[in-house]
């Protein structure tokens, strides 16, 4: 079987260089290197996670019949598992992968629908977020189309598993296995007093939910920015929004997978990298 893979590198020195070395490899290895317009069976990014979203955000209409495989040039990526050096053991893992079926991920669907009534459907990777151009964000939301509350803050990230470590994370929401296909909705610095309430807590809404969210200012129509992972839309009048998860998943090629806990602690807490750079010292001593 011929394997046909696209390679999308940032713009970066080094990741050119990458991709240079790249190219020679995968043509010893008799495996095609096409261009985006034409089918391919694996996406290679080379760069970071900002890379490997900007490349799915590009192709996601094609989605569910390629396969990602990420190099950093960075810092440990939750979804680039690859570092540069490694690229000759990756090119030897795609010849014997063909077979084995992919590592999936969910992903978020949102459909937008303005004040005139045009809708607009979007996939997202890690997280969607709506924010008010100025003043305080009233938002009605429901859940599974029963009314659940009325949020007034900055706004509102809804999030992924896989992008529960990144705002989600940071507005004090819980980190999801990517096993789970849930979705989390986290509010931007809500207002909650005597005279507003919301739940004032991360949800987490299961597969078979949706969440439908009809935001304004001050109970009037106004523009809003809408962002989803690495794109924003802004100065947008949104009558509502609907999100759930998609039917749809990124797939990556399962060459080498790292396990979710191990992104999260090498991210977050790094205990085990400092304990490896410990050991490899001391072996240099020995």
């Amino acid at each position: 079987m011929s394997i046909r893979v696209y390679i999308y590198a940032s713009k970066k020195e080094e990741s050119q260089s990458i991709k240079a070395k790249l190219l020679k490899l995968l043509a010893k290895a008799n495996i095609a290197v096409v261009d985006e317009e034409q089918a391919f069976d694996y996406i290679i990014t080379i760069g970071g996670d900002g890379t490997l979203l900007s490349a799915f955000q590009r192709l996601q209409n094609r989605v569910d019949s390629i396969q990602f495989i990420g190099i950093h040039t960075g810092h440990l990526g939750f979804y680039a598992d690859w570092q540069s050096y490694e690229i000759e053991a990756l090119v030897e893992g795609l010849l014997d992968c063909v077979d084995k079926p992919p590592v999936t991920y969910p992903l978020l669907e949102i459909t937008m629908e303005d004040t005139i009534g045009n809708k607009s459907k979007f996939l997202a990777l890690n997280e969607c977020s709506i924010r008010s151009n100025f003043g305080t964000m009233v938002s009605d939301i429901y859940v599974k189309e029963e009314f659940f509350e009325t949020l007034r803050g900055d706004g509102l990230c809804i999030a992924t598993p896989t992008g529960s470590t990144g705002l989600n994370k940071s507005l004090g929401g819980a980190v999801i296995h990517p096993r789970l296909d849930a979705l989390q909705l986290t509010e931007i610095a809500s207002l909650n007093n005597r005279v507003y309430r919301s739940l004032g807590s991360p949800m987490i809404i299961a597969k078979d939910e949706w969440l439908k969210i009809y935001p304004t200012i001050h109970g009037k129509e106004t523009t809003f920015m809408l962002m989803f992972d690495n794109k924003y839309i802004s100065d947008i009048e949104i009558q509502s929004l609907v999100l759930k998860i998609s039917e749809s998943r990124i797939r990556f090629a399962n060459i080498r997978h790292t396990h979710f806990w191990n992104r999260v602690e090498a991210s977050f807490i790094g205990l085990k990298q400092k304990q490896n750079n410990i050991n490899q010292i001391n072996n240099l001593l020995k």
